[in-house]
């Protein structure tokens, strides 16, 4: 054989590993957009354990020798109040009830906003953030995206408005190791969630932006922004 030859089957054998790895990695792509579905069928009846922001917190402190508490109780969505339930949705989804996953009008609003510089929300809805909160973290890549964006329409149409905002309300971080709206109640007003107040719940709200740097009794200006948005809104 030639020394053409020769390079010519190095080339094809090389092709054909490519290839085959290409679909090995598309099949393992598939399985997991699969199991994840599947996961999101399950969480219609099943409260989930524990999530993939929870477990990224727990290495994050584990890697830098810090301690960490996890803080999380589940209640049901009639037992959290309904001033936070109102509080978190004018924050950081108005129009929940009214879209099936994604919200097209405040796309373009925080787009406008950014060129102006004066943006106070961001533009994923709640369901866009429960999924990221259950599978990807706070990794952003564009591959997270396409994948959060392909398990929104599950997620919409297999659990429903009202348990998408009860599983977002108890796993939600809201604070260093604290997640949902009992362990946050309790840690910043030392009351159960259906107790919080309307000024509290704004408050609380206000953080959700930042968790880990925010603090609700430094969420004056927002807070009141919020509360305007109830307001508007009929809350």
């Amino acid at each position: 054989m030639t020394s053409r030859g020769i390079q010519s089957a190095k080339t094809l054998r090389w092709k054909q590993h490519a290839w085959k790895f290409a679909r090995w990695v598309a099949a393992g792509a598939v399985m997991l957009w699969l199991a994840a579905a599947l996961l999101l069928v399950a969480a219609r009846w099943i409260d989930p354990p524990t999530t993939m922001l929870q477990t990224q917190r727990r290495v994050q402190a584990w890697l830098h020798g810090k301690p960490y508490q996890k803080r999380q109780q589940f209640v049901p969505l009639h037992q959290i109040s309904l001033n936070l339930q109102h509080a978190v949705i004018a924050a950081e989804d108005g129009r929940f009830f009214q879209h099936n996953g994604f919200d097209w009008h405040q796309m373009q609003i925080a787009v406008e906003e950014d060129l102006d510089g004066d943006r106070t929300r961001g533009a994923s809805t709640l369901t866009q953030q429960l999924v990221k909160n259950l599978f990807f973290g706070t990794n952003r890549t564009i591959v997270r995206k396409a994948a959060e964006a392909s398990l929104v329409p599950v997620a919409e149409f297999v659990l429903g408005k009202p348990r998408i905002l009860e599983l977002y309300l108890n796993v939600v971080e809201w604070g260093p190791g604290i997640y949902g709206a009992e362990a946050a109640s309790r840690a910043y007003y030392g009351v159960p969630a259906r107790s919080v107040s309307r000024e509290e719940a704004a408050r609380l709200a206000a953080v959700l932006p930042g968790p880990l740097k925010r603090k609700p009794e430094r969420m004056n200006w927002y807070a009141g922004i919020i509360l305007e948005r109830m307001q508007k809104m009929g809350w």
